[in-house]
């Protein structure tokens, strides 16, 4: 009913720009604008998806699970704000892997002595994540004693979108068995209450107007920035990584609260997963087509924060358990980089 009620702001954002009025004001209430678009769109999917069964429904699910974070950085992209793209990247697998999980575990485990989850799935994602962290650290390694980052960037990414596309043949084709949820997982998820062609009517009109007002957004993001004396890195690493999670966060803590935790995983740990072996590399191809060079690059900050979650997270999920006290150990991590962002120069 929140979300519904952030609507409002939709044609609010539109109206505002339209008149021109104070970047700042235009930026705010546009990133309210996009909170439930984001939401729309993540439960258009989830509809489709249940009328296409399992394998399709998962590899369509697995495909547009970060639509709108794709929107909203390739359009920042489009206008050159690299830099930017490449902290909501990075803010993106850190608030999920960190924030978002943390906040579950503690929802979900608050009133009991411990929460289960698949293992077999967590030690995958915690594979492909470390496999990832190595591909998004070997170009700011590279960069020391080279200055071709920008082709290492490309041959890398073709190299994480192959393994990503190889984890969801994995995953869900020759050992779906593996990662099949249990029925009880299913119990909560919401039927279908539109037939096939609205669902996907709704998921286009979503989509466009997502895209819309992220323009709107992204037009007033370097003032805004500006305005608010904030620095590139934390305006994206947390402000712009965090529009198109909170649909997420919202969905994990319903999913840990009725103690369904592989979905949770999949909700975190697999949209972390799919940002830094799909998304990150979509946007280094679309940096080319869009003749703004992007690559994976990150500032020396960003690979350690990468690496020291990715570390962390697969050390509280290794043993396919999860209580309160490891999820706020997990937010607290995530506060901690955060405000190490906060003060970057």
């Amino acid at each position: 009913m929140f979300l519904k009620i952030l609507l409002i702001f939709v044609p609010l954002s539109i109206g505002l720009d339209m008149a021109n009025v104070n970047p700042l004001v235009v930026f705010a209430v546009s990133c309210l604008a996009i909170v439930p678009l984001a939401d729309l769109l993540a439960k258009s999917t989830e509809q489709l998806a249940d009328f296409l069964g399992p394998t399709l429904g998962g590899l369509l699910n697995a495909t547009l699970g970060n639509a709108p974070e794709l929107i909203i950085c390739g359009l920042a992209l489009s206008k050159g704000l690299q830099s930017v793209v490449k902290a909501a990247i990075a803010g993106s697998i850190l608030m999920n892997l960190l924030l978002l999980l943390g906040v579950a575990m503690i929802a979900g485990g608050i009133r009991r002595e411990r929460q289960k989850f698949n293992r077999a799935a967590a030690g995958m994602s915690a594979a492909l994540l470390t496999l990832a962290a190595i591909g998004l650290m070997v170009p700011t390694l590279f960069h020391i004693t080279s200055s071709k980052e920008n082709e290492l960037s490309l041959e890398i990414s073709f190299l994480l979108f192959l393994m990503y596309l190889l984890s969801l043949l994995f995953t869900l084709v020759t050992h779906r068995q593996l990662f099949a949820r249990p029925e009880e997982a299913d119990e909560h998820r919401e039927a279908p209450t539109t037939g096939k062609g609205k669902v996907i009517a709704q998921l286009c009109v979503t989509a466009v107007v997502l895209a819309v007002v992220s323009e709107i957004m992204t037009d007033t993001l370097d003032p805004a920035i500006k305005a608010m004396g904030l620095n590139e890195l934390f305006a994206g690493v947390v402000v712009l990584a965090s529009l198109g999670n909170v649909a997420q966060l919202i969905s994990a803590v319903r999913f840990a609260r009725n103690d369904n935790m592989d979905l949770v995983m999949g909700t975190t740990v697999g949209a972390a997963t799919q940002a830094a072996l799909a998304v990150a590399p979509i946007l280094v191809f679309a940096g080319r087509l869009l003749d703004q060079p992007m690559d994976l690059l990150f500032a020396p900050f960003e690979v350690l924060a990468l690496a020291l979650a990715v570390m962390v997270t697969g050390q509280l999920t290794h043993d396919g358990e999860s209580t309160w006290m490891e999820g706020a150990m997990l937010v607290a991590v995530y506060l901690i980089f955060a405000l190490g962002f906060y003060f970057s120069d």
